[in-house]
């Protein structure tokens, strides 16, 4: 997870910063968003003080946290190899989405809309994941790979209801096939 832009942090404030993104990623994903800063400072043996001079405010480090997941999943989506067929392309990234979000507890309720707006925040940092799950959307529709009239509000019920089935992976596998089969054009 990248250093903060300005002026280059001393050695020891890395390590702290580091620890306290890696202590808050597995928080936050066995756990929710519910857990308060001054727990995760003190699992990462730190003050709720360092905590707060790197993130002021809970949502920082949730974004921070995020963010970087956020990056890695567009990353990955990026480098497929069937990067030019938009269908391909749009069933990836939903797919990535909803089981990243059943693995993550935080990510699913940002997901899901439950006291975070995530969409905000990776369009502020530059992961439009909105936009971009907007444009494979309409791309895919143009292309014939996603039925005509569904709406991004729609794929986004979608996914929730995909991350309400919980983490078992038979019956997420399930669940998505099915919301995949329902999203494609109908005879």
């Amino acid at each position: 997870m990248a250093e903060p832009l300005g002026r280059p942090l001393r050695a020891d404030a890395r390590r702290n910063r580091a620890r306290v993104l890696r202590v808050a990623a597995e928080v936050f994903a066995a756990e929710g968003l519910s857990v308060p800063l001054h727990e995760i400072a003190q699992r990462a043996g730190v003050g709720t003080g360092t905590v707060s001079r790197h993130f002021p405010t809970k949502e920082d480090l949730f974004a921070a946290v995020l963010l970087d997941r956020m990056r890695e999943i567009l990353d990955r989506i990026d480098a497929l190899p069937a990067a030019r067929d938009p269908g391909a392309v749009f069933f990836a990234l939903f797919d990535a989405l909803v089981r990243e979000g059943a693995a993550h507890c935080g990510l699913s309720e940002a997901l899901t809309g439950a006291g975070y707006d995530l969409d905000k925040a990776a369009a502020d940092a530059g992961y439009d994941v909105q936009g971009r799950l907007r444009d494979l959307l309409e791309r895919a529709q143009e292309a014939g790979a996603v039925r005509a009239g569904l709406t991004y509000p729609d794929v986004k019920a979608l996914m929730a209801g995909c991350l309400a089935r919980g983490t078992d992976p038979d019956g997420l596998d399930r669940v998505v096939a099915v919301v995949r089969d329902g999203m494609r054009p109908q005879p």
